[in-house]
């Protein structure tokens, strides 16, 4: 198979999983009407990563296809946000969420070096997301409302995108921040089904002890 149809799966695929990655945890909220062990700062700081990359990539015109999935995960993390909101009865602070991630938009764009600065920024900030959800679940030891199949899609495009990045733009801060997403997401996930396989554990000891 040649690099370009390669490059063309690589980037059809990332698209497509990214048009329904956040569905099985949007899913899992409305089934359990709970937001116990998911983190609005992990879901804030994310959307915050996805604005920045965004505009950095409009900014400096790069290919439409190497970053298309984002406005799709921004919005279905605005879901997800207005969800979480809603079932802590605060969903009227959706509203000031929606001017400050306007406002820091047009904000970002004024100037090359702010741009720039943000971009620098950026993976700190997605990196912070990812450990602001562990603490949430470390605290919690139950995973149970965070959704496995969420997190290893999110393993699937990190890994797609370093594969077009160093085919396409070659740029080294785009890269960097998703070869530490890639990790951090794979951390996560790992959280997740540990937490998940000891609920199992511990049912089964509670069980065996009823019987």
């Amino acid at each position: 198979m040649e690099s370009h149809e390669l490059l063309h799966i690589a980037n059809f695929t990332t698209l497509f999983v990214c048009m329904v990655l956040k569905f099985p945890q949007i899913f899992l909220l409305m089934r359990a009407k709970s937001t116990k062990g998911v983190s609005l700062n992990s879901l804030l700081l994310e959307l915050i990563g996805y604005l920045v990359f965004v505009a950095y990539q409009i900014y400096y015109d790069y290919p439409p296809p190497t970053y298309l999935e984002y406005p799709i995960l921004i919005a279905q993390d605005a879901m997800l946000l207005l969800l979480i909101l809603h079932y802590n009865g605060d969903l009227r602070q959706s509203f000031g969420y929606a001017f400050v991630f306007i406002v820091g938009w047009k904000l970002i764009t004024v100037q090359k070096w702010i741009i720039d600065l943000a971009m620098s920024l950026c993976t700190f900030i997605s990196a912070g997301s990812k450990f602001a959800q562990l603490q949430c679940l470390w605290r919690a030891k139950d995973s149970n409302q965070v959704s496995a199949l969420s997190w290893s899609l999110a393993i699937y495009t990190t890994l797609t995108r370093i594969y077009t990045t160093l085919m396409t733009t070659g740029d080294t801060q785009v890269l960097v921040r998703f070869v530490v997403m890639g990790l951090l997401n794979i951390w996560v996930l790992a959280t997740v089904l540990h937490y998940r396989r000891k609920d199992g554990n511990n049912s089964s000891s509670s069980t065996k002890k009823e019987d």
